[in-house]
């Protein structure tokens, strides 16, 4: 059973192809229906962060195109044509209900940087405790390769992180995960994400969509990662959340770790961009992995590529395997001085250290 009655706070992530009934074309009834869903939720006492595709659909909709564009500048078009549009139809569901939303806009480099991560984790939390929904989507008008998410799956999962969310809904034209080399049914439940698993999603060849089941694995493990369950279904059912809350089994549930990363850590977990690298002995990776250790000088072996204190690095195994990332104490420069007065000093605290 999907443990929502439990739940205090969930990010709901809806597609495009849930959204829309063709290219440019909002299903207007289809939304009012989730605006009905996330109210019965919040009346149960559970917080709502909406992530909502399709700014870029509409946008080429309104533009008369029939293909989803190939250069960034024509997909920052759509997307600057088709979000306010998006955010619109939004609030209008939600007024019948006296719900009010807001809009936030974000790039990788909004969750990178340490500071505007803080941001956008206190900008949410303000919206919420004074009941207004937030509604997320990638700021496409400006995201450009280096700083774009890739998908809106793997947005939601970072939200969901940085947000402290209990669960995490990606829903989509997708009842869940089928076992296409089985029974071809839904599987209904997951421990953990093995290659096997891994090896049963397929990609999607949607108009207006990115990713496919590909993306939605990816999204679920970094979710999960963070002490976040992840739920992958149908959004096209207007009674879903209805029969998840009356134990009805639908989609796919991947539990969440039984090891999350601690709220203070949660920064340094979705970072995907580091400056450098760290090789260790295999005593420092013992007493990293089996003890809980926090990296000393005197454990590493090789540093590869400037950084700086304060950055993020990979601490990487003997054998070249990255075991974590970590905020070094100590730029490249000192720590390659490997002088004895430096052996026992902290590089990475154990509170600024994540294990992959």
């Amino acid at each position: 059973m999907i443990p929502l009655s439990k739940a205090k706070r969930v990010v709901i992530k809806l597609g495009t192809g849930v959204l829309t009934s063709g290219i440019g074309e909002l299903d207007t009834s289809r939304i009012e229906a989730h605006c009905q869903q996330i109210d019965l939720l919040r009346r149960n006492g559970i917080e709502v962060i909406l992530v909502s595709s399709g700014a870029v659909g509409l946008g080429m909709g309104k533009l008369s195109l029939h293909k989803r564009p190939k250069d960034l500048a024509s997909l920052q078009a759509c997307a600057a044509v088709g979000q306010s549009i998006l955010i619109n139809t939004w609030q209008k569901g939600f007024d019948p209900l006296g719900l009010t939303v807001a809009q936030i806009l974000l790039t990788r480099e909004d969750l990178r940087a340490r500071h505007r991560h803080n941001a956008v984790f206190n900008t949410t939390e303000r919206l919420l405790a004074r009941g207004v929904i937030p509604i997320v989507n990638e700021n496409d008008t400006v995201s450009a390769a280096e700083i774009k998410f890739g998908d809106n799956d793997t947005l939601s999962a970072l939200v969901a992180s940085v947000a402290n969310s209990d669960l995490l809904f990606i829903l989509s034209n997708i009842p869940g995960l089928i076992d296409m080399q089985g029974s071809g049914s839904v599987i209904p439940r997951i421990a953990a994400i093995t290659p096997e698993i891994e090896a049963m999603a397929q990609g999607t060849k949607h108009t207006t969509s990115v990713g496919g089941m590909i993306s939605k694995i990816a999204a679920a493990k970094i979710a999960i990662r963070a002490g976040c369950g992840v739920f992958i279904g149908s959004g096209q059912d207007p009674g879903l959340f209805e029969k998840i809350m009356a134990g009805e089994q639908v989609g796919t549930y991947f539990e969440p770790s039984d090891l999350p990363v601690k709220s203070h850590k949660r920064w340094i977990a979705i970072q995907d961009h580091t400056h450098g690298s760290i090789t260790i002995d295999a005593g420092a990776q013992t007493a990293i992995l089996e003890h809980g250790k926090s990296l000393l000088a005197a454990g590493i072996t090789h540093c590869q590529d400037e950084f700086h204190a304060g950055d993020i690095v990979q601490i990487c195994a003997p054998d070249g395997k990255i075991l974590a990332h970590g905020m070094v104490s100590y730029d490249k420069e000192r720590l390659a001085d490997n002088t004895p007065d430096l052996e026992d000093n902290v590089v990475v605290h154990r509170d600024h250290l994540v294990l992959l």
